[in-house]
Formats: structure tokens, C-alpha cells, sequence
């Protein structure tokens, strides 16, 4: 392992005027506030509630959990540089972040996959879904979703780990994030580049076409529904899955694929705050407080919390 001379990080984030920081500050406060508690709610009313004790509600649960994890392990530390003077990140911290950060994409890009495998199953083979999705195929789909994404994120972090940073140690992003570490490094990233390019093909594109062939058969049974009010249902619960897994998948795969030479940061910072920021506040939304269990669920705990 390589031992870096550099042993601290500048993080710009997403502008450094003042006043526009401030407005930024009490935006993405209040964004980061409705996708923790949004998710924690979500992880709370499944738990809390054996009836929502299904694959389904299990892979929800699952999801819950990264959001949490992805927000969590970005946003408190833009807020604070934001907060103070202070923009310094340690290189260690940047290297956790970097870590955790990566392991929630590849696990939120599988368990997307799983989810919408679990819907095709659901409304393709409805007599058949409980014993194709009993609870040892639901462990061994989310140790998979685990192995992936331990994977994908000890790979990408072992490579960064191996390069040196001699200076500059300005990362021009809002976090650390494998293209402007890339950047930084004045050591060789051609391995760092075939590797991210791989996970992009891999994991991303191949997940999101595994995706969309599942949503195609199940728009396909949906088809064959009779009454126009069924239709209506299923397609606007597809239509909102589909659009959030679109705007996941496609700044994923649009940041990944290039090589660190042509990255434009302050068209990235943006690209990357759908899938950094949108997407998790949004997941609570479409998968969950649209669907009538769900919301029964989260009722229950409130009752509770009255009593």
C-alpha cells in the first residue's frame, strides 16, 4: 500500500459563495431531515409490524437501510463544512466515506433489481409467489445484494488506497467520490479507471436492464388485466418505480463510464446529487407511503407512540 504525503482533503462542495451557502445549508438540512426520517420510519413500521413481515416489505426494509447509510455518510459532513470555515476532511475520513458511500450504491442497484424481480414474481405467478419467495430465497437474495456490494466497494476503496496523493488536495465535489479523487492522485489510474468502468457496465447497466425486463413482462401481464381500474393501479405503480430506478441508474452510469480526464466538476456535482440525494428522499415516497399496508403499518406506530 501506497502511504500518501497527503494527509488531509479540501472539500469545495457546491459553492463557495456565502450567501447562496446559506439557502444550500437549510435546503439539503431539510432534504437530509425527510429522507433519514422518511426511511427511518419506514424501517421502524416494518419492523414493529409482523404483518409486513414479507419478501416485499423485507427488500423495502433492506432499502430503507442503504438510503439511510448513503445520506448518513455524505450529507452531516457537507452541512458542517458548510456550517464552519473548516472544509478539511482526513484522509482516512475520506477513504471511510468513500467506502460506505460506494457500498450503498452497488447494494441499492442490486436491491432495485431484487424488487423488481419480487414484483414480476408477484404479479406474473401469483398462485406460485410464496413458494418461489419463501424466506430462504429472500436471505439469499439480500446475502447476494450484500455480497455485491461488499465487493464492488472493498475492490474501488482498495484501488483508491493504493494511490498517492502528492498534491493538490482540493476535491472539487461535495464529497469524496472516486472521479475527483481520481483526479487528484499523481500516481497511475488506468487500473482505477478499467475497474470503474467494469463495475459501470456490470452492476449498473446490467442491473438496470435486468430491471426494466422485469417491469416489461410485468407491464405485459398488466396488459392482460381485464378491468381498467386494475390497469390503472398496476401501471401507476410501475410508472413511479420505473421513474425513480430511471433516475438512479442513468447519472450512475453517466459519471461512471467516462474516464477522469473528462470529468466537468460542477456539471457532476449536480448529476450527482440525484442519486446521492434525490433518490433516497424519493424512495420512501413511490415504494412506500403510496401503498396501503404500508401506511396501516406506519398508523400503528403511531398509536402506539400515543399510548
Amino acid at each position: 500500500m501506497n502511504y500518501s504525503i497527503v494527509t488531509e482533503f479540501v472539500i469545495l462542495g457546491l459553492t463557495e459563495n456565502p450567501e447562496i451557502q446559506g439557502v444550500l445549508f437549510v435546503v439539503f438540512l431539510c432534504i437530509y431531515l425527510v429522507a433519514f426520517l422518511g426511511n427511518m420510519l419506514i424501517v421502524i413500521a416494518i419492523i414493529y409490524n409482523t404483518s409486513l413481515h414479507t419478501p416485499m416489505y423485507v427488500l423495502l426494509l433492506a432499502l430503507a437501510i442503504v438510503d439511510i447509510i448513503c445520506t448518513t455518510s455524505i450529507i452531516p459532513k457537507m452541512l458542517w463544512t458548510m456550517l464552519t470555515s473548516k472544509k478539511t476532511i482526513t484522509y482516512r475520513g475520506c477513504m471511510s466515506q468513500l467506502f460506505f458511500f460506494t457500498w450503498s450504491l452497488g447494494a441499492e442497484m442490486v436491491l432495485f433489481t431484487t424488487m423488481a424481480y419480487d414484483r414480476y414474481v408477484a404479479i406474473c405467478f401469483p398462485l406460485r409467489y410464496k413458494t418461489i419467495m419463501n424466506h430462504h430465497m429472500c436471505v439469499a437474495l439480500l446475502c447476494i445484494v450484500m455480497a455485491i456490494a461488499v465487493t464492488n466497494s472493498w475492490v474501488h476503496t482498495g484501488l483508491i488506497l493504493k494511490l498517492t496523493f502528492c498534491g493538490p488536495n482540493i476535491v472539487d465535489h461535495f464529497f469524496c467520490e472516486i472521479p475527483p479523487l481520481l483526479a487528484l492522485s499523481c500516481s497511475p489510474v488506468r487500473i482505477n479507471e478499467v475497474m470503474v468502468c467494469v463495475a459501470d457496465i456490470t452492476l449498473a447497466m446490467g442491473d438496470f436492464t435486468l430491471t426494466c425486463i422485469s417491469y416489461g413482462f410485468i407491464i405485459a401481464a398488466i396488459l392482460r388485466i381485464r378491468t381498467a381500474e386494475g390497469k390503472k393501479k398496476a401501471f401507476s405503480t410501475c410508472s413511479s418505480h420505473l421513474i425513480v430506478v430511471s433516475l438512479y441508474y442513468s447519472p450512475v452510469i453517466y459519471t461512471y463510464i467516462r474516464p477522469a480526464s473528462s470529468y466537468t466538476f460542477d456539471k457532476d456535482k449536480v448529476v450527482a446529487m440525484l442519486y446521492t440525494l434525490l433518490t433516497p428522499t424519493l424512495n420512501p415516497v413511490v415504494y412506500s407511503f403510496r401503498n396501503k399496508d404500508m401506511k396501516a403499518g406506519i398508523r400503528k406506530v403511531f398509536a402506539s407512540l400515543k399510548h
